[in-house]
């Protein structure tokens, strides 16, 4: 009897660790994982349709003809790469993770295969760089047309970037739309840097492989997943420190100085 009421005990201990976690996080991180998940399936759409409308101007429809020249984000989103496994990667406090579903290209229907693909699959990342760079002059005009807008922008700023402590109590009503706008940042200098790596399957690797021999594009298109598994083991680190966050220190400046 001593034993099945000592195991209710632990049982029920063990219950109300998990329910204080649940509500640490629904506390602390679950409006900060919203946001990112909102600006994250926002950026994937307007990826994906600049691939398909750039592809429609250069003579393919495949992407158009499948509804594809869309910002409904229906038309874009993988259930799994777009929803649950960001969600799950930002619950566990992981580093952001997704993808959406490929846009389609039919190449023989390019009037110049080379000029065509190469711009088609650089349409997603410029895409991005430009919101961004939208989301960097809103940020600005937010700070000269909010009231105290210079400090909600720097505690967003450090928010996002996963600062601890950062004191909210004082700031503006509108101080979550400064978040989601740095998130705006945030993501899409992400995407737009990860993207341009050129590893199959990302869109940098269909530019580079219009330059190789046929034989060493036979093995370079190979790789698939094998070289972005070696990318997130290997590569991250060289990445990060050589391109994102050069790149994203140049919009903080920009942000902080204007």
């Amino acid at each position: 009897m001593r034993a099945h009421v000592s195991a209710s005990v632990s049982q029920t201990c063990r219950r109300a660790v998990r329910f204080c976690k649940l509500e640490k996080m629904n506390q602390q991180d679950l409006v900060l994982i919203l946001f990112q998940v909102v600006v994250l399936v926002l950026a994937f759409s307007v990826h994906e349709s600049a691939h398909a409308y750039v592809a429609m101007r250069l003579g393919d429809p495949t992407a158009y003809m499948l509804g594809r020249v869309t910002l409904n984000p229906l038309k874009h989103l993988d259930p799994w790469g777009s929803v649950a496994i960001p969600l799950m990667s930002l619950y566990f406090g992981g580093f952001l993770i997704g993808w959406a579903k490929p846009c389609p290209v039919t190449l023989r229907n390019f009037k110049n295969i080379k000029r065509d693909d190469i711009l088609t699959s650089l349409a997603g990342p410029a895409s991005n760089l430009a919101m961004a760079t939208t989301a960097l002059i809103l940020l600005v005009v937010f700070k000269h047309a909010v009231p105290n807008g210079a400090a909600a922008i720097q505690s967003a700023m450090l928010i996002a970037n996963r600062f601890h402590g950062v004191e909210t109590d004082n700031l503006p009503a509108l101080f979550p739309l400064a978040l989601l706008l740095y998130f705006g940042v945030l993501i899409n200098l992400l995407l737009f840097v990860f993207n341009l790596i050129p590893v199959p399957p990302l869109d940098g690797s269909h530019v580079l492989r219009q330059f190789l021999p046929y034989r060493v594009e036979q093995v370079y298109d190979r790789i698939g997943m094998y070289g972005l598994l070696i990318l997130f083991l290997f590569g991250g680190r060289f990445i990060f420190g050589t391109f994102y966050y050069p790149l994203l220190g140049v919009f903080d400046r920009v942000l902080t100085a204007m």
